[in-house]
């Protein structure tokens, strides 16, 4: 039996010849006989967040407000032919968030040397933040106070008590 080798160019390659088949669309009027539904919650692919420390670019200004979308299986495979990722694996959480972090104050373009230059602080809370969103759907999460013990929820994403 001869193996058969094919070879792509690139991930976009890959993942274009791999792509399934688009699904049919639903119908658009319902059946006189059912009852209307209730318009269904739209997802949220963003979120927001503030760094504890924040990120110093070049020209000295402090950004500590930012944005991180819902990571997509592209995302996570792209870090993986990544040539730095390869030499190094724990560069992969480097190039990971590059491509996820959207925003952080009034810059745009997020890219590995950006966030090559935060500090660990602020990778560590960007790594835990892009866990908890794209595994629990939330930045939400259950604490107990020291003093009293009592229990509540805070949100991770840099929102002040009270604030909406």
């Amino acid at each position: 039996m001869r193996r058969r080798t094919v070879t792509a160019g690139s991930l976009e390659e890959i993942l274009q010849a791999t792509a399934p088949a688009p699904a049919p669309a639903p119908p658009t009027a319902p059946s006189a006989g059912a009852p209307a539904r209730r318009e269904e919650q739209a997802l949220r692919t963003e979120f927001e967040f503030e760094l504890p420390r924040g990120y110093v670019d070049e020209a000295g200004t402090l950004h500590r407000h930012g944005s991180m979308r819902l990571a997509t299986a592209r995302d996570e495979l792209r870090p993986l032919i990544d040539l730095r990722v390869k030499e190094n694996p724990a560069y992969l959480s480097v190039v990971l968030l590059s491509q996820v972090v959207t925003r952080l104050g009034t810059v745009t373009d997020v890219h590995a040397g950006v966030v090559e230059r935060m500090y660990a602080t602020d990778v560590a809370f960007l790594q835990d933040f892009y866990r908890r969103v794209n595994s629990e759907g939330h930045t939400r999460a259950a604490v107990t106070c020291p003093h009293c013990e009592g229990g509540f929820e805070v949100d991770l994403s840099g929102g002040r008590l009270g604030e909406s």
